[in-house]
Order: C-alpha cells, then structure tokens, then sequence
C-alpha cells in the first residue's frame, strides 16, 4: 500500500457537541487533507444498537452526524466515508474472526468488566442486562478496522485496548490461515483537547452537560450562559486555569485571542461579558457550517447521495478481500 490508511468510527447515538467537534470531528477533517493518508471514515450503526434500541434515535443520530461532517467540509471525494451496515462484508468478517477469538480475552474488556461489576455493587446477577452485543462489540470493532487493514486508528485513551484486542485478534487469524491482515495501531493525540461542559465536568451526554454544536444562535448564546462559574464580581482577578469558560475559549480561540483573554480574567472581566465573547467566538467560526447543516438536513436525500457514493467506493475494497478469506477458510465452491 502506498499510501497510509488511517480509519475513524464515528457511533451514531446522539447530537454532535462543541466537545465532539473539538476533540474529535475537527482534527480528524483537518487529518483527512493529508495526501499522505488514505482516509476511512464510517458511520457505526451497527455499533450504536449496543447502547440504543430506539429505532428512530439510531436513524435520527445517523442523518445528524452524517450532516454535520458534511457541513463541517469532509472532502467525501478525497475520503471514503460510509455507513457500516452498507457494508454487508463487515458482520460476514466478525463471525470469521469471532470464531478466532478467544472468550478469555472479551472476558478482559473493559466495557464488559465494567458492567459487571457495576451488577455486582447493585447486588445483582453478574450476567445482568449483559447482551452479546456489549460482551462481543470488540470483535465487531477489529472488523471494522482489519476489513480494510488500517494501518493507523484514531481513538481516545479508554480505546486503546479495542486496537490491542484487534491486533491479538487479527495476528491469530495470520497465523492460522496465512497474511491477510496489517495490524492496526493506536493513535492518541495527547494535544486534543477535552472539553467541560456546562457543569465543569467532561462534557458528555451521559452527564447531560453538552452544548450542542448547532444550536440556532438564540439557543446557543442561552447554553454558554448556563456555564457554572463562581461568584467573583466584575473587577476581581479570576483564574482562567480553572474556568470552563477559559478553557472552551482556548479550545476555539488562536493563540493571541488566547493570551488576551488570559489577561482579561486577571483584570477581573465579568462573567457575562467573558461569556458574550465566547459566544460570539464560537458563533462566528461555526455560523457557516451551521447554515450547511439545515440546508442538509432539509434535503437527506444529498446525504444519502454522498453515503451511498461512500460505500460504493468502500466495498471495491471489502469484496475483494472477504472472498480471499472466503477461500483461506475453507468456504468455496466444491469443484
């Protein structure tokens, strides 16, 4: 392979928020102009029936996210974008390399794990509200990513060992049935910012403290008014290395608005103007893409346009491929 192949799973549960944007959609759409990567992005549908069994969620989440890559200025013909489920190869591979994994190393997972113990302090089964879907998605995940032997994969710190298990998953299919697969490697880039949300925890849905990254200006300019602060008065010094307004300011501002802001907070700027200014920061570098973002979600049929031209490109890689390992495996046609 010439070129690099760098692959990102974007879960469809959920509206996309500032600390989405900032932490993940934004470096990797820059990540993505890169002629030195072969960029996959993809849609985790099949990933998202895990934690959501609303059907019109899932859809929902689905169009709002494809949307707002789109909006945001992913170069759909420079990347291959897709949804899994388009790509019928995908759960094909996950029962040819679930048959290669060992049940010892999903009893390692830390989402499984987790689970379990959390049935346990709640006095209950171990086993409790435990699908197959949560106790096997890491496999579901080392398809994902070996189906188009990415070289390099993207993730925060909690994935890491999802790209350790897909590698032990993909070295032991090698050596039973021969070289198929290039294993992946993590990618942590330990400059990503992770942002507070409104509470000053991590923003998060599961904390319901997000802002989420469309909102109409109305809406918006009310969420970052919702931002805890202190009870500092106009006038006294207020530390910005502790401030959730600081540091989404950071996250959004150059380094010279950075350093003037820096100087407001020690000269005592008032809450409500240190938030009109983020505010307006915010809203002047994603008003654009917002208008992207209605006119898409009025018109999906674009959206599907650009999914389905996505996995068209996506399965002249995963037929190919799944019918050599069709053949490795030993399911061919007799004669």
């Amino acid at each position: 392979m010439s070129k690099q192949r760098v692959l990102t799973g974007i879960t469809t549960t959920g509206t996309p928020h500032l600390g989405n944007y900032v932490g993940a959609i934004r470096p990797a759409i820059a990540a993505s102009q890169e002629e030195s990567n072969q960029s996959f992005y993809f849609l985790a549908d099949y990933h998202a029936l895990i934690k959501c069994q609303d059907p019109e969620q899932v859809h929902q989440s689905t169009l709002e996210i494809a949307a707002t890559w789109l909006a945001l200025g992913l170069n759909t013909d420079n990347v291959v974008f897709y949804r899994q489920s388009d790509i019928t190869e995908i759960p094909e591979l996950t029962w040819l390399l679930t048959c290669q994994t060992a049940k010892g190393l999903m009893n390692r997972a830390h989402a499984y794990k987790a689970a379990v113990d959390s049935n346990r302090d709640d006095g209950q089964d171990s086993d409790f509200g435990i699908t197959m879907g949560l106790y096997s998605y890491p496999i579901l995940m080392a398809a994902d990513i070996l189906m188009f032997n990415a070289n390099k994969v993207p993730v925060g710190k909690d994935q890491i060992q999802h790209i350790e298990m897909a590698r032990d998953i993909g070295a032991r299919f090698n050596h039973h049935y021969g070289e198929h697969f290039v294993l992946p490697e993590a990618v942590v880039d330990e400059n990503v910012s992770v942002l507070q949300g409104l509470d000053g925890r991590k923003m998060s849905k599961s904390y319901g403290n997000t802002i989420p990254l469309f909102l109409p200006e109305k809406q918006l300019k009310k969420h970052i008014n919702k931002i805890k602060t202190n009870l500092l008065e106009p006038g006294e010094p207020k530390d910005p290395d502790t401030s959730t307004v600081f540091q989404i300011w950071q996250a959004f501002a150059a380094s010279e608005q950075t350093a003037e802001m820096r100087k407001a907070f020690e000269e005592g700027i008032a809450w409500g103007e240190a938030k009109k200014q983020l505010f307006e920061l915010i809203n002047g570098q994603i008003g654009e893409a917002r208008e992207r973002y209605n006119e898409l979600l009025a018109n999906p049929a674009q959206i599907e346009v650009e999914l389905e031209k996505g996995a068209h490109k996506a399965r002249e890689y995963s037929r190919p491929f799944l019918a050599k390992l069709r053949e490795a495996v030993g399911i061919r046609k007799i004669g």
